[in-house]
């Protein structure tokens, strides 16, 4: 699977993602302009020592990302208001996941040039704006997972909740 950031703002926000991807052997793909330098100290932390086992891919920008596709790509775009639920979506192996930045989401033309593609995370409290991006990209990513019965999963003694 692989995981797409663009522009995403908050270093312990893009941190989490990484050590997600980490330990789902999911390829992250971050597109600047990004809120924070690399070498922050809240985003290393927030990755641990994980950052050496994920396959990052840096984009300068969303064309340059959009040109760099495989031919065949799928990309799925997560953004409030999406015509369709993201457990709706039949996702395969090779798919994208696509989040935008925490203030502002995913640019409105976007949405609308992959309409069909355009997947939305129920919410229930009208007062509530948006769910943090970290755990946006965990739902959906292990629903993606789930779906293509968790390949490669194995099972180690550790420490954390799957002990």
């Amino acid at each position: 699977m692989n995981v797409v950031l663009v522009e995403p703002e908050i270093p312990p926000n893009t941190g989490n993602v990484a050590r997600l991807c980490a330990a789902t052997r999911t390829r992250l793909h971050l597109i600047e302009p990004l809120g924070f330098k690399l070498d922050d100290a809240q985003l290393r932390r927030a990755g641990m020592d994980y950052w050496d086992k994920v396959e990052v891919f840096m984009w300068p920008s969303w064309a340059e990302f959009e040109r760099g596709l495989p031919a065949a790509a799928r990309l799925w775009f997560i953004e409030q208001g999406g015509p369709r639920l993201y457990t709706d979506a039949r996702f395969e192996p090779d798919d994208y996941l696509v989040f935008g930045r925490e203030t502002a989401g995913l640019p409105p033309a976007l949405l609308e040039r992959y309409r069909a593609r355009w997947l939305r995370i129920p919410m229930f409290n009208p007062e509530a704006r948006s769910l943090n991006l970290s755990n946006c990209v965990a739902l959906v990513l292990f629903e993606a997972l789930r779906q293509l019965g968790f390949p490669g999963e194995i099972v180690a003694k550790g420490h954390g909740p799957n002990r």
